[in-house]
């Protein structure tokens, strides 16, 4: 059987006051929390699949200033390995009566101990590994990745992280 593809997926690392934007969602019956995250869409730059998903997801418009890290999860339940490319910015302009994305059951600010508190309803380790590594003050400049989609990704040659 051939390998399967990762999924490729954006998340947003905001930051206010000490405390993350996270949602609350509801995979398989089960609620969980997340950055706002989502994958890309074909032709879709990165940088737009993440300030798209955090609109639908939260309502708000993100600003990416930096990339935090690429990641790569495979989860121990379906077996699907995800991408994970990780930016962190600023939101602004929140539209409170914006219905969010289908399986978001509401946003929430949560510091990393709350975080940290609520670690067996994380949706992976992705969430706090992000939160880790950009409290640590990893950050990359948006273009060394931000302009990829998936039309254009094949074309450049692999890169180790």
């Amino acid at each position: 059987m051939p390998a399967r593809k990762p999924e490729i997926t954006v998340a947003a690392i905001t930051q206010s006051d000490g405390r993350f934007l996270v949602v609350e969602e509801r995979i398989n019956q089960r609620l969980v929390f997340n950055q706002p995250a989502g994958h890309v869409e074909h032709g879709e730059s990165l940088l737009k699949a993440v300030v798209r998903e955090v609109r639908e997801e939260t309502a708000w418009r993100f600003e990416p200033a930096s990339l935090v890290g690429v990641y790569r999860w495979r989860s121990p339940e379906s077996g699907v390995t995800t991408m994970r490319f990780a930016f962190c910015g600023s939101v602004d302009d929140h539209q409170a009566a914006q219905p969010l994305d289908h399986g978001i059951v509401r946003t929430h600010w949560l510091s990393r101990e709350d975080l940290q508190a609520r670690e067996q309803l994380l949706r992976s380790p992705l969430v706090l590994r992000c939160i880790e590594d950009y409290l640590g003050g990893k950050r990359h400049p948006l273009d060394s990745v931000g302009h990829l989609d998936l039309l254009t990704a094949p074309a450049i040659p692999a890169v180790a992280i």
